[in-house]
This record gives structure tokens, C-alpha cells and sequence, in this order.
């Protein structure tokens, strides 16, 4: 098998270099560098990056986001790398979001797809059920500890994580007869009506009057920024007494509660994992006052965070799970999964085409299983654990840098203003306009990655669970590169 040349890195006191090493192809990784990251690739045919960026901006939505940050073409994608329009390759650390968990066109995934087409698979089969169908449903089944599966009902959803939200919420409601919702600060759960009404970021929700109501927000611990200028233990524990003498009081204004919802990492929020012994705190104060628990996964879920499942670490069981993104294999699929206890609602009672997406189940079913049977969880965890050192190292020599944060392969930096006054647990305010920088100096070296957290200064880094210690010391370069040139 032939070899390539990539990049490997070396850390000496707190400096990464980047050396170059021999590597064979693997099918975990696929490295395939045909060229160096970053630089323009000649290309034959005339199509450039500005030239479809310009036609799309003639034709789609204002609402269009990432072009606007991440102003590329992709043309092509394999593994964790894509290439625009110019010939310029990228490693991937979007990855659609956290959906790719195979990364690009992985073989597990387009195998089982050519095999569903091949074999007659019809595409979409609302909710009648097929071999397909059920056969993700075991493999997703099989995820989940054998206690939970055994009294689990699943309910397939629209195409995407904000449906399955949709459908959460309507569940909960259904089974209880109440009415109010508790949310968090810093929560994201999508952009539909119900969703966005339980999601913390103003911005989104500002012009759209009407949105859900009976809504109530309660303390996140985000230990940086605490709620109650407190943070670590302290802080948390606050949350937790909080919430218990809310829910206590009878002139609260709040009705009995249908449900509490929560990421066990916020993700759009700015990658803030909660502690094990608050999100055990949660479990027993929502048992304690006959709270439906809802875990929003669709981010966290399948390998991500460094256990199948985010809340799993805390040894907690939630009432719903709502999976989107690497469920389907990279494919459009949303479903909840939820104890039977609450399967009250009636016929119809939600809906929509696309829940048969069978191709969709045929990738996701062999996804499930490839991570499942190699461990992926696990290994996202060394690799993640691998990228915050390195991380760190850069941090010790960048004073714009105020924490770096994270569960396995999901990953956050958050870029503060140096200068600026410190607040009350002596951390620095936020700074865009720094993290804008280090954004665009990353796209410049071939490294794609998001923005979010407050004011939308975290960096976020969400590289398919395939990377390999190459890789991660690749992203950690690149980006100490563009950090220091910000």
C-alpha cells in the first residue's frame, strides 16, 4: 500500500512544530493530502470560489450563514478533508456540524447506501416499517444500556434535530397534561417555532414574536462566566439549590413543568460541559418533583463527547433522548427515543414525510454499528483529550485565549479581550472580533471550524471521529498559527 507525506507535530516547551512523517492510508482516516493544506490547486475548468459564492448570493436567503464566515465553494470531500472550487483543501473540523461522525463519504456509509439502492430499498416509506428500519433500530437500540432499551419506544421524526424537538415537547405535554418547559441559559435545540422558544440565544429570537410560551430559563453552570459569580463547585451547586427552591415554592410562578430539557454539553452555546454531580443533581431533582427529563443529543450523541451518549458519563437516565445529526449516517434522520411510560399520545399525533428515510437508516444502522464495534467513543476521547493539551500549550503563550474546554472530539476555545477589565472571577469579557480573526486565519491555512458561545467568541471544534494523532496535531498548528496572528 503506497504511503503519503502528512504532517506530524512536535511540542517542546510550549511550542508546536510541525515535521513531516511517513503514513499509511487508513480506512479510519483516509489521509489523503493531494495538497498541502490550504494552498490553491490548478485547476482545468473556470468555476471559481467567487464565482458560486456570487450566484448564491443572487438566489438564496439572507438567512444563509456559513458562507458568510467560511466564504467557500466544496466541490469535493473525503475522510476529514474537503476541497473548494480554487483547489484548496481544508481538514474539516465543522463537519456539518457534528453530523459527519464517519467523516466525508466514509466506505461503511456509501457501502450501505449502494447496498439499500441495489437491493430495491425504497427511499422514503413514511412509518411503515421495513428490514431496513428495523435493523437501525436494533443497532441504535444496542447503543443504549439494556435497562433503558428494554422499556424504550422510538418515535421517527422530520429530517432534522429541531423536528425531533418539536416532537419531544408535544410528547411530554401529552403524557403530563401540563403546560410550562424549563430551559437553560445558553441552550440551543434548533430554529422551528417550539425550539427556538427553548433555545437561550437572543439574537435568532428577537423578531419573531409569538413563540412558545411558559418558557422559563434557569442557571447553566458555566463555570468561566458563572450565573452566581462563583464558579467551579460552588457554582454549580448554587444552580442545583436554585432550581430545587424554585420548584419548591408555590408562589414561584411557575405551573407544575412538563419536562426540563438540556444538553449535557451545551454546543452552540460555547462547548460547556455541565459537571457529573450537577447533572446528577438534575436527575434526582427532576425524579423529585415528577419531571419528565429531556436530554437533547443531537449534537453530543453517538461517540462524540467520549461515551456513546453525553449523559452517560454522569450515570444518569433521562426520560426522552432526542438524536439527530450522526444518527443517520450524515444523512437527514431525527427520531426521540423515550420510556414507554410516556407513550400516551394518540394515532398521528406527529408526524411528517421524510421519517422513512431509508437510506438515511440504511447509513445510519451501519454507522451505529462501525462505532459501536470499533470503539469510536473511546478513541474520540484520546484524541480529544490529545487536541486540549495541545490546546492548552498554545493558550500558556496567548493571552487572547481565556479557557479551553470540552468532552472528547467536542471542543472549545474561548476568545477574550485581553485588555479589557476582568470580572468577578477574574476572567476577561468576550471578543468576536479576535475570534473572527482566528476564523479567517485558520480558513487561510486549510483548518474549517465554527464560531459560538456568547457573543460568538468560542472557536469550536467538531473533526470527525476517524482523526488520527496526525491529524489532531495538524488542527493544533494550524491553529496556533492563526491564534498568534490575530
Amino acid at each position: 500500500m503506497a504511503t503519503n507525506r502528512i504532517g506530524d507535530v512536535v511540542v517542546r516547551q510550549n511550542v508546536i512544530e510541525l515535521k513531516t512523517v511517513e503514513q499509511t492510508p487508513k480506512i479510519f482516516s483516509q489521509e489523503v493530502l493531494l495538497t498541502p493544506l490550504g494552498e490553491r490547486r490548478k485547476k482545468d475548468d473556470a468555476w471559481d470560489n467567487s464565482y458560486y459564492l456570487d450566484r448564491q448570493a443572487g438566489f438564496e436567503s439572507n438567512a444563509r450563514t456559513y458562507p458568510r464566515k467560511l466564504p467557500i465553494a466544496i466541490c469535493r470531500a473525503e475522510g476529514v478533508y474537503v476541497e473548494d472550487a480554487d483547489g484548496r483543501r481544508y481538514i474539516d473540523c465543522l463537519a456539518g456540524a457534528g453530523a459527519l461522525a464517519l467523516g466525508h463519504r466514509h466506505p461503511v456509509a456509501v457501502d450501505a447506501v449502494q447496498r439499500a439502492v441495489a437491493d430495491g430499498t425504497p427511499w422514503q416509506t413514511l412509518d411503515l416499517t421495513t428490514p431496513v428500519k428495523d435493523a437501525f433500530v436494533h443497532e441504535l437500540f444496542r447503543c443504549f444500556n439494556s435497562d433503558f432499551a428494554a422499556s424504550a419506544r422510538i418515535q421517527f421524526c422530520g429530517p432534522s434535530g429541531a423536528d425531533a424537538i418539536e416532537a419531544a415537547l408535544k410528547l411530554v405535554k401529552t403524557a403530563t397534561g401540563r403546560r410550562s418547559i424549563l430551559a437553560f441559559h445558553g441552550a440551543y435545540h434548533g430554529m422551528t417555532h417550539g425550539a427556538l422558544g427553548i433555545t437561550g440565544e437572543i439574537g435568532p429570537k428577537a423578531s419573531v414574536a409569538g413563540l412558545m410560551p411558559e418558557v422559563h430559563f434557569l442557571p447553566f453552570p458555566y463555570s468561566y462566566r458563572c450565573p452566581f459569580s462563583l464558579g467551579g463547585e460552588p457554582g454549580w451547586r448554587a444552580s442545583l439549590s436554585y432550581i430545587d427552591r424554585l420548584l419548591a415554592d408555590s408562589n414561584s410562578g411557575i405551573a407544575p413543568p412538563a419536562a426540563m430539557i438540556l444538553e449535557a454539553v451545551q454546543g452552540e452555546g460555547g462547548v460547556i460541559p455541565a459537571p457529573d454531580d450537577w447533572l446528577r443533581g438534575m436527575r434526582r431533582i427532576t425524579r423529585k418533583y415528577d419531571i419528565p427529563l429531556i436530554i437533547d443529543e443531537v449534537q453530543t450523541g453517538i461517540g462524540r463527547t467520549g461515551n456513546m451518549f453525553a449523559f452517560e458519563r454522569a450515570g444518569i437516565e433521562p426520560d426522552v433522548v432526542v438524536l439527530s445529526k450522526a444518527v443517520g449516517g450524515g444523512l437527514p434522520l431525527s427520531v426521540v427515543v423515550y420510556h414507554e411510560n410516556l407513550d400516551r399520545w394518540q394515532p398521528g399525533a406527529h408526524a411528517g414525510t421524510f421519517r422513512g428515510n431509508q437510506l438515511a437508516m440504511a447509513a445510519g444502522a451501519a454507522t451505529l454499528r462501525f462505532i459501536r464495534e470499533h470503539r469510536l467513543d473511546h478513541h474520540a476521547e484520546i484524541m480529544g483529550e490529545r487536541l486540549m493539551n495541545h490546546l492548552r500549550c498554545i493558550q500558556a503563550g496567548c493571552p487572547a485565549i481565556g479557557e479551553v474546554r470540552g468532552r472528547g472530539l467536542m471542543i472549545g476555545i474561548e476568545i477574550i479581550d485581553p485588555h479589557a477589565a476582568r470580572d468577578e472571577l477574574g476572567a476577561h469579557p468576550p471578543c468576536s472580533e479576535s475570534a473572527r480573526r482566528i476564523q479567517r486565519n485558520c480558513l487561510k491555512r486549510g483548518l474549517i471550524l465554527e464560531l459560538g458561545g456568547r457573543q460568538g467568541s468560542v472557536a469550536r471544534l467538531l473533526p470527525p471521529l476517524i482523526v488520527t494523532e496526525n491529524n489532531i496535531d495538524q488542527i493544533a498548528a494550524i491553529f496556533r498559527e492563526a491564534a498568534y496572528a490575530a
